[in-house]
């Protein structure tokens, strides 16, 4: 890789990390502007989050890099948003040959990101406060995952519908960290959900999201909008996934786990109304 590549993921990166910096300080009340000194309170949104991004990213790249497949280190996207960033992503500039190959680069992010989620959200919620529903009435509240609900229960002592939570920010970012899983891992196209479909599946995988793309039109008109943007955008990215070179290959064991892993952590982390006032 040239240098000047390699500055250019360096920058991405550093100028992302700054974002959510902001993004975190703001979160906890800061003007930036008037009260530089305290610009610090963003620091655990910010390392948190950028620590379950990376994970998902250079899982991606090492299982790429074991399977001799040529793919990037991760861009990092910033962005002026209530966390600082759209994410990351890399490219695979070499195709994929096998299902084995397919299904370990596909499921490999999300794992990775999801374990790190599930030990900062721990972290995060054993952090955070609960007060009095009618202290949030009027703010965004956020939807929750059946895991993120299961955690919250075991550790914080609350009551629903009489009590809410305010969350830490490291608990945030895993909240966050839940509900990009749950995006990467649904069944449609080149997410990372469409590349373990189509490793179990073939080209059966088409079915399947012809059947998820219309339910997320759905979900979009009753429950959040939010749905219908993610629903077009999959149309037009595309529902099928680009056919491998030796397809007749099957799955061991071993991954067809792993496969149906995967899905059984989108059902665990799938939000349906991620936010509501």
């Amino acid at each position: 890789m040239s240098q000047k590549k390699l500055l250019l993921h360096f920058l991405l990166f550093a100028i992302t990390f700054l974002s959510t910096f902001l993004a975190g300080a703001m979160q906890a009340g800061v003007n930036v502007l008037e009260e530089p000194e305290k610009i610090y309170k963003g620091f655990p949104f910010a390392l948190t989050l950028m620590s379950i991004l990376l994970a998902h990213e250079l899982s991606h790249y090492f299982a790429s890099r074991k399977h001799r497949v040529n793919a990037t280190l991760p861009y990092f996207i910033p962005a002026p948003t209530l966390i600082g960033t759209f994410g990351a992503f890399i490219k695979m500039k070499s195709p994929i040959t096998t299902r084995q190959a397919l299904l370990d680069i596909g499921v490999s992010g999300p794992l990775a990101g999801f374990i790190i989620s599930i030990i900062v959200s721990i972290i995060g919620l054993s952090l955070s406060q609960v007060v009095p529903i009618q202290k949030t009435e009027g703010s965004l509240n956020l939807g929750d995952s059946l895991l993120f609900s299961f955690l919250s229960n075991l550790i914080l002592d609350y009551r629903p519908g009489a009590q809410d939570i305010l969350l830490h920010p490291v608990a945030f970012a895993g909240w966050i960290g839940f509900f990009v899983t749950s995006i990467n891992l649904i069944p449609v196209g080149q997410l990372d959900g469409g590349h373990i479909a189509y490793a179990l599946f073939g080209e059966k995988h088409v079915y399947l999201s012809k059947i998820l793309v219309p339910l997320m039109f759905l979900l979009g008109l009753f429950l959040w909008a939010g749905w219908v943007i993610w629903a077009i955008l999959m149309l037009i990215l595309g529902l099928r996934h680009p056919p491998i070179l030796y397809g007749e290959v099957p799955l061991d064991g071993k991954r067809r786990f792993l496969g149906w892993l995967a899905f059984g952590i989108f059902i665990l982390t799938f939000i349906p109304v991620p936010f509501k006032i």
